[in-house]
């Protein structure tokens, strides 16, 4: 029986014929899969699936989270470019006005200096007075912001 544990010139012989038929990487990766464990390779090949399965549905939300946001971008691009048109037309129809209000404060003045400095003085203690009685009214941020307001609107 202590033989059989003995390796034998026949026995290296029979072990070496056995694998002639396969490459050197062949027979070391046969060795190792007498080291593993069959069961062990089945689960982590289960696992390796299921994993693949939510990476491919995870992968297909992400496709269609991306068209849906292609589509909106391009409609949202759409109405950026409308409302900026709008404003740009907006800016320039304000700025006419604007320029006509003081071509026309302009001959007031020159036709009629001392009615034209009689209007605009007490515009202003009109609005001296509207800002105290916002600023009364309201907290002081609000009339701060009141005032604001309307020095545009006057």
């Amino acid at each position: 029986m202590a033989m059989a544990n003995e390796v034998t010139p026949e026995s290296e012989l029979c072990s070496i014929e056995c694998f002639q038929n396969y490459t050197a990487p062949e027979v070391f990766i046969q060795g190792l899969a007498g080291l593993v464990d069959q069961q062990d390779v089945e689960s982590m090949i289960r696992a390796q699936k299921r994993m693949l399965q939510r990476f491919e549905k995870t992968n297909e939300m992400l496709t269609n989270c991306n068209t849906l946001s292609v589509s909106r971008l391009k409609s949202a691009g759409a109405e950026f470019k409308k409302h900026t048109q709008l404003l740009t037309e907006i800016k320039k129809d304000l700025e006419t006005i604007f320029k006509r209000i003081r071509i026309l404060r302009g001959k007031l003045e020159k036709e009629y200096p001392e009615a034209y400095h009689a209007a605009v003085n007490q515009n202003l203690k009109e609005e001296d007075e509207e800002e105290k009685v916002d600023i009364s009214a309201h907290n002081p941020e609000e009339g701060h912001s009141s005032k604001v307001f309307s020095t545009y609107i006057h």
